[in-house]
């Protein structure tokens, strides 16, 4: 089984065990759709922002209860930016200003805890031609954007940003290791629609899935992953950029509204 196979096992979790379940007892074709159905309905009706009795039990838990920004505070700050992002209806918007990145008020945000391994969950939607990102194994430095240190989750409006046309082979889309690596499939639903993001790291291996799909697997510290980097944008920043060490994760202001929701990790520690 391959690396990839092996982590979409994972991710699709109850719905693939009673998959395999029903094959294993020799239930037919039939019975094992009704149960994989019966399995995302249940993980369906868990209401948002709240964690489900096997989550729990799986050791998960919530970075953002819908209601307040308990945890969470700007980078480089103290406490939480008092504009820029607000809670709307269950989910932590940013506000744009219509101006893009030179109109982000609110600035980066980050919650104040650092993680190595782990698989993290949140739901995203992003306006019109709206960019925005999540930053994973964020460091602190002085002086310095949170992108020179941490790896970045691609989100944006593929059809309506100039960044979709940039980049190399679309690694500026949706899902992708911003300008290193393309997602692929490339399943961004649009604008507007909820969508499904998680990173799953463990040991330097790391691996984006967008709405359920394994696109992005890459490893930290290897020759080909200090090559690309030293090839890229990223250079000059080579010697804090994607370090396999304990850092923060982080949502972007990019001058555009985009919402989040469904925040949980599971540390792999």
């Amino acid at each position: 089984m391959t690396l990839k196979s092996f982590l979409n096992f994972t991710i699709v979790g109850f719905a693939a065990i009673s998959l395999l379940a029903a094959c294993s007892s020799g239930d037919s074709e039939t019975e094992t759709m009704e149960a994989e159905s019966e399995s995302m309905q249940a993980e369906a009706d868990v209401p948002p922002n709240t964690l489900s009795e096997q989550e729990i039990e799986d050791g998960w838990i919530l970075l953002f209860d819908g209601e307040s920004t308990e945890g969470w505070r700007g980078y480089q700050q103290d406490s939480f930016p008092e504009s820029g992002w607000v809670i709307e209806d269950g989910a932590l918007k940013v506000q744009g200003a219509g101006t893009g990145e030179a109109g982000g008020a609110g600035g980066d945000i980050l919650f104040d805890q650092k993680f190595q391994n782990f698989h993290l969950s949140l739901e995203w939607k992003v306006s019109e031609g709206g960019n925005s990102g999540i930053f994973y194994l964020a460091q602190e430095l002085e002086d310095r954007p949170i992108w020179h240190s941490a790896p970045e989750m691609q989100i944006l409006d593929n059809a309506n940003h100039p960044d979709a046309l940039l980049g190399e082979d679309g690694n500026r889309q949706a899902g992708s290791l911003y300008d290193l690596i393309p997602a692929d499939p490339q399943n961004f639903r649009g604008h507007g629609e909820w969508n499904k993001a998680e990173v799953l790291v463990y040991r330097g291996t790391v691996v984006h899935f967008q709405n359920g799909e394994p696109v992005v697997e890459y490893h930290l510290g290897t020759p080909a992953w200090e090559e690309m980097v030293n090839n890229s944008k990223f250079a000059d920043y080579s010697d804090v950029f994607g370090k396999f060490e304990p850092g923060y994760i982080s949502l972007q202001d990019h001058g555009d509204d985009v919402w989040f929701r469904n925040i949980k990790l599971q540390p792999r520690d």
